[in-house]
């Protein structure tokens, strides 16, 4: 009887562990399938007209650099011209092929101005950048980036510039003045270089760049 009572117990707890390994395995399974939906649930990103122009600039491979301050901006410009010079040694691709955006934000919007906003306000400038004339060791009177930016430029290459970091210099300049803010911010909108495009902030820029496909590079 003993002997039977024991076959019994261990058919029990036999039958028990299996029912236990097939519960784990439909609720591993069950997650599986719930990740899996999450994975597969065709998230988009929103589109806003504001970023069309991102889309506008023709290109098979897009790249996004991010700058913030003078540093920064100064590496971009080597990267982006390495970029260039890479993919047509290595690929043969022509500029064209090319999707280069420079975002120009924080300390180092104010080298998407022209040279006539570094000749009126370049100190204020440079003050606010921490940045002087490598050559001269003084605030800077031209956009000492702008031969070598122009020429990208002429390659294709765009600047997203941050508009909060703007409307921020305005405000500077127009305290130092005793002028009004608003006619210092849209001076220096109409004095952007080519290929500029004032943006809501040059972090959001950043991130639509990269929810429309550019990839992201960071300058410094």
């Amino acid at each position: 009887m003993a002997a039977d009572n024991r076959h019994a117990r261990r058919a029990f707890l036999s039958r028990l562990k299996t029912g236990a390994a097939a519960a784990s395995l439909t609720v591993l399974a069950g997650r599986s399938a719930g990740a899996q939906a999450v994975g597969n649930s065709g998230w988009q990103p929103r589109r806003h007209a504001e970023d069309d122009w991102l889309d506008g600039i023709p290109g098979v491979h897009r790249l996004v650099f991010d700058t913030t301050n003078p540093e920064g901006f100064a590496e971009a410009l080597s990267f982006a011209t390495n970029f260039f010079t890479a993919n047509k040694s290595g690929y043969g691709l022509n500029d064209a092929d090319l999707a280069v955006v420079i975002v120009a934000r924080h300390n180092s919007t104010a080298f998407a101005y022209t040279d006539g906003m570094w000749a009126k306000h370049g100190v204020l400038l440079a003050q606010r950048a921490g940045f002087v004339d490598p050559a001269t060791k003084q605030p800077p009177t031209v956009n000492v980036h702008r031969t070598r930016l122009e020429g990208l430029l002429t390659r294709g290459v765009h600047l997203a510039v941050c508009q909060m970091a703007t409307r921020n210099h305005a405000g500077m300049i127009a305290k130092a003045a005793g002028t009004d803010a608003d006619s210092v911010y849209k001076e220096l909108v109409a004095n952007l270089l080519s290929n500029a495009h004032m943006v809501s902030a040059g972090i959001v820029a950043i991130n639509r760049a990269q929810e429309r496909g550019y990839s992201f590079a960071h300058g410094v």
